[in-house]
């Protein structure tokens, strides 16, 4: 598909029909993932996917937000190996795994696989049901999976601003 088509028509979904992400399918969406630009490519992001009902309970637990998605990727960084900006105030964590979630949830519209971007729970509360390391920082759960059937993009999805009120010259 055109990649301006895949970012026209991705949405967040938030009506899964239940099934499952076909491990091919998945395997690529990881891929692109694992194919994303990191400072200093340092790759110090960390993705989980969840599947098992007992995973997928721990999510549910967390947030109301699954939307009956079956396949959910928790996407983590790890916090001791980050680029230090000069001045010491900012790393590359967030925005690594930032780019690497962009870069999921758009090969998962690029294979017709539904999503959303889920930041709707506690990140410690999280990682300490999943039993993730210490040393990894939960940024963001991305729902997987079909949309079930009437399900669509809210009314306001295509109602963007002119570049002119987002962009300036300098």
């Amino acid at each position: 598909m055109d990649f301006s088509e895949v970012i026209k028509r991705r949405y967040s979904c938030k009506n899964f029909d239940g099934r499952p992400v076909p491990e091919a399918v998945l395997n690529e969406i990881l891929e692109a993932g694992r194919l994303a630009p990191t400072a200093k490519n340092l790759q110090e992001q960390r993705v989980y996917v969840v599947q098992s009902a007992e995973g997928l309970g721990k999510i549910d637990e967390a947030t109301p937000c699954r939307y009956g998605a079956a396949t959910v990727l928790v996407v983590a960084f790890h916090k001791k190996n980050v680029f230090v900006y000069p001045g010491g105030k900012r790393d590359s964590g967030v925005e690594d795994a930032t780019i690497i979630a962009t870069h999921l949830m758009l090969a998962a519209a690029n294979a017709g696989v539904d999503s959303c971007w889920i930041n709707f729970f506690d990140p410690e509360i999280l990682a300490q049901k999943l039993g993730l390391p210490e040393e990894e920082e939960i940024l963001m759960v991305l729902d997987l999976g079909y949309a079930a059937e009437g399900a669509g993009p809210l009314p306001n999805h295509s109602q963007r601003k002119d570049l002119s009120e987002t962009v300036a010259y300098l």
